[in-house]
């Protein structure tokens, strides 16, 4: 039967999704199922690696049936994953040994803050790409050896796996025949060397983990094996392997050095590819691996906002002056300017390139004059200087003028910010007609890899709904840009 469909898991922090792709990378369906988090203790966050399992094959299996589609005409499967979450089980029975440990999870700070004093971020920096911090695998994993009973031991005697999330569904999909992770997962571990493309002997040491828990390494579009045939009932390709947010980059087509996506979610990710150059960043951003593709390597700056769609929600559920987020692009539309009212949403602290924990939101501006459709004007702004902050910095750092933003996440379809994002970087805005852009960058690694796409279709069809050019005047991008330097200026705390 000739294939017809690519089928993507979309692995996220708070549910697991599967899509459908038609030969002309269009969605035809997806299902969806959320699943539980577990607070143990302050800063803690676990899941259930079974539970995701189960919810990811439910949502496959289920939108197979809902579609009638006939698996074996499944050409491939890609996946994209939440990363740095970390399982670790047993390679006979499949149980895990504990909860996976997720990316937001803090219990690993004051090991991370030793490590710093020991004098590692340096060496970590130049050969991971990272900074030492909680957020990244290797802690989440020693934790797990040293806090376990038992589990260390039985590390060392080869009885037990280790892998992020897409390791782990990879396990379950081949019925444990691959233990693999592709580049742009393993470089978020903060144990694999970026430059030399291998896990980092020096690194393994300095946390006490055995290699042979960690999974062998792959480009992120290859024919890696099959699906066991007890899952689907026929064997399917599995061929496609990114982190979340590199996925989205690719799914933006974002293959030449300069190009960056913006993801407008509760924060933002922004990423911009720097192709074959490994970029260290001298502001605070992070270097990692893009995707390898036939051989060759894309790497990419990487930086975070901590609070984006998180301040619409904020002006919905605290201040309660918008209703739901789409009417405030009306709001917005209807006023000339904020009357000088900016908003500083540093509601936990200050992201890159502040780095400012001790920073507190701020509404500085006001005047007689001043409205609540002002306070939702300037809080929209504010998420368009955010990403101009960081995408300044990512030029400064990389040398390279951007040549356009894309972007995608929910606020993304608001027309307002869009122009106005467009308006203060003075480059093109793109936003594709599809913005699940993290399922179709796993799905279109997968067809790559099988012939089911060339890269000159996926170039070729990408779609783009609207394009925003930038209609401000430079006199005016400089003076409001000055006055949001200006507001962040003053909402940073220094420790006297």
């Amino acid at each position: 039967m000739s294939k017809k469909y690519i089928l993507s898991l979309d692995q996220g922090t708070s549910s697991s999704r599967t899509f459908i792709f038609n030969a002309e990378s269009d969605i035809i369906d997806s299902e969806q199922k959320e699943f539980k988090q577990y607070y143990p203790r302050a800063g803690w966050v676990e899941h259930d690696p079974l539970e995701i399992w189960n919810t990811q094959i439910t949502t496959a299996k289920d939108l197979i049936k809902k579609l009638n589609i006939d698996p074996s005409e499944i050409g491939a499967i890609g996946i994209a994953n939440q990363r740095e979450t970390i399982v670790i089980w047993d390679k006979i029975t499949g149980n895990p040994v504990y909860n996976a440990i997720v990316w937001q999870d803090k219990r690993t700070a004051d090991l991370c803050q030793k490590i710093q004093e020991e004098g590692w971020s340096k060496y970590i920096k130049e050969n991971t790409g990272l900074i030492i911090d909680s957020y990244f695998s290797a802690t989440k994993i020693q934790w797990i050896l040293n806090n376990v009973h038992g589990v260390k031991a039985r590390a060392k005697k080869g009885e037990l796996l280790a892998g992020t999330i897409d390791t782990w569904l990879v396990w379950k999909l081949s019925g444990g025949k691959l233990h693999i992770t592709d580049y742009s997962n393993a470089s978020r571990t903060m144990l694999f060397n970026i430059r030399e493309l291998k896990w980092d002997k020096k690194l393994l040491d300095l946390f006490e983990i055995p290699l042979n828990i960690l999974p062998e390494v792959k480009t992120s579009s290859e024919i890696y094996g099959h699906t066991d045939e007890s899952v689907f009932g026929v064997e399917i390709k599995i061929s496609g392997i990114a982190g979340d947010q590199q996925a989205a980059l690719f799914g933006q087509a974002c293959f030449e050095k300069g190009m960056a996506k913006n993801t407008y979610g509760t924060g933002c990710f922004m990423l911009m590819n720097t192709g074959n150059e490994i970029i260290e960043s001298k502001s605070g951003l992070i270097t990692t691996i893009a995707w390898g593709i036939d051989g060759k390597i894309d790497y990419s700056l990487e930086g975070s906002v901590f609070i984006a769609g998180a301040a619409i929600k904020w002006l919905r559920d605290a201040l309660k002056i918008i209703k739901n987020a789409s009417e405030t692009e009306q709001i917005a539309f209807e006023l000339n300017d904020t009357e000088g009212v900016y908003v500083v949403p540093a509601f936990s602290g200050l992201g890159a390139p502040y780095w400012n924990m001790y920073a507190r939101g701020a509404i500085l501006g006001l005047t007689q004059g001043v409205t609540d459709k002002h306070i939702v004007r300037s809080t929209l702004e504010s998420l368009a200087y955010q990403t101009m902050d960081v995408l300044k910095v990512m030029e400064e750092d990389s040398g390279i003028k951007m040549k356009s933003l894309n972007v995608d996440g929910g606020a993304s379809a608001n027309n307002f910010l869009m122009q106005f994002q467009s308006d203060i970087l003075n480059v093109e805005v793109e936003r594709p007609e599809n913005i699940e852009t993290t399922a179709l960058g796993a799905a279109l690694l997968a067809g790559l890899a099988t012939d089911f796409w060339s890269m000159k279709e996926i170039i070729e069809r990408r779609k783009i709904e609207k394009t925003f050019v930038p209609l401000m005047k430079e006199e005016v991008r400089q003076k409001l840009y000055a006055g949001w330097i200006d507001a962040v200026e003053r909402t940073i705390y220094r420790k006297k």
